[in-house]
């Protein structure tokens, strides 16, 4: 995560049954909600120039195929360090401009550790992403490995039965052994949304693993049928907020799969202040999961510098 001496790491605070218990959704407000924040604010010229840099600043720049290869993991953490050319940087006026993190299987922490050095986080996927169905010792092992080979923030993916069976305490104790094997890590729990049904099992699932000490909560893996959408973003950054006046822990969100466009960056970046403030628009608070987004805010700056769009192949990726 990005440094911030103020900030008070999240911590396990003890599952509380009777509050998870009594969780409700009410999926037609939420609903309305989702499409006024999807559509009622727009920025427009400079501003929105600004938000997209924010956007850029919150992306884990991430590659995550089975042909990946050192080479493109190398690619990618020169992007990621590197995420617009020099002219588009002058003419914003900025001297300097990085991703929030990279993203990569375990097997590729080496290469991003080799390119990156340190000036960037590494997220690597673990614990048998993206279904999660390997033993808990395997799992807990490769979080283990991860953290050896280099990596500082690691994702895990949880087991989607014990939302399912709503069984809290299997859940709860998962995410407390993944928090420990971390270790000084940070840990983003993936909820994988698009397999938990319903709003409510989005919602518990969140308090649960904030309750066992989850930095992050995250959408997705990106492998499921639906990924991020604006009504589980919502529901999710609610139960940040709720948690946060509760415990005084803040945790960050991170919305993954299916954000490759700028209009959809903006609208994630507008739930965030609409939602929890200013204060969560930073690195260590929020990030945006994405592989190509960050091809359409380099196309949307070029427009805004020099009035003309371009073609995505003129804008390097990994």
């Amino acid at each position: 995560m990005s440094p911030n001496l103020d900030f008070k790491r999240n911590t396990a605070i003890g599952l509380d049954l009777g509050w998870i218990n009594h969780l409700k959704v009410n999926r037609n407000a939420a609903d309305r909600r989702a499409a006024s924040l999807a559509n009622r604010r727009t920025v427009k010229k400079d501003y929105q120039a600004a938000w997209l840099v924010k956007a850029i600043q919150c992306i884990d720049l991430t590659t995550l195929s089975g042909d990946d290869t050192p080479g493109r993991v190398e690619r990618l953490c020169m992007k990621a360090m590197r995420p617009l050319r020099t002219d588009l940087m002058q003419a914003l006026g900025l001297e300097s401009l990085t991703t929030g993190a990279v993203c990569v299987y375990h097997e590729m922490i080496t290469p991003a550790v080799q390119v990156l050095k340190g000036r960037l986080p590494i997220a690597a996927v673990s614990t048998a992403f993206p279904a999660g169905l390997s033993s808990m010792e395997t799992k807990l092992r490769e979080i283990e490995l991860s953290v050896a080979a280099g990596a500082t923030e690691i994702d895990i993916v949880i087991t989607r039965q014990h939302v399912l069976t709503g069984n809290w305490q299997a859940l709860y104790d998962e995410m407390v052994a993944y928090r420990q094997a971390c270790g000084e890590a940070h840990v983003k729990a993936i909820l994988a949304t698009g397999d938990l049904v319903t709003l409510e099992n989005v919602a518990k699932a969140s308090w649960v693993c904030m309750m066992a000490g989850a930095d992050f909560i995250k959408t997705s893996t990106g492998k499921e049928g639906v990924n991020a959408t604006i009504p589980v973003s919502l529901v999710m950054v609610r139960a940040i907020r709720e948690y946060y006046e509760r415990t005084g822990f803040k945790v960050g969100y991170k919305p993954a799969g299916g954000v490759s466009t700028a209009k959809s960056a903006l609208q994630y970046l507008t739930v965030m202040k609409e939602e929890l403030g200013n204060e969560w628009l930073q690195p260590h608070l929020f990030r945006i999961g994405a592989s190509s987004l960050l091809t359409d805010i380099e196309r949307q700056l070029e427009h805004h510098v020099t009035g003309y769009y371009s073609a995505a192949h003129r804008h390097a990726q990994p």
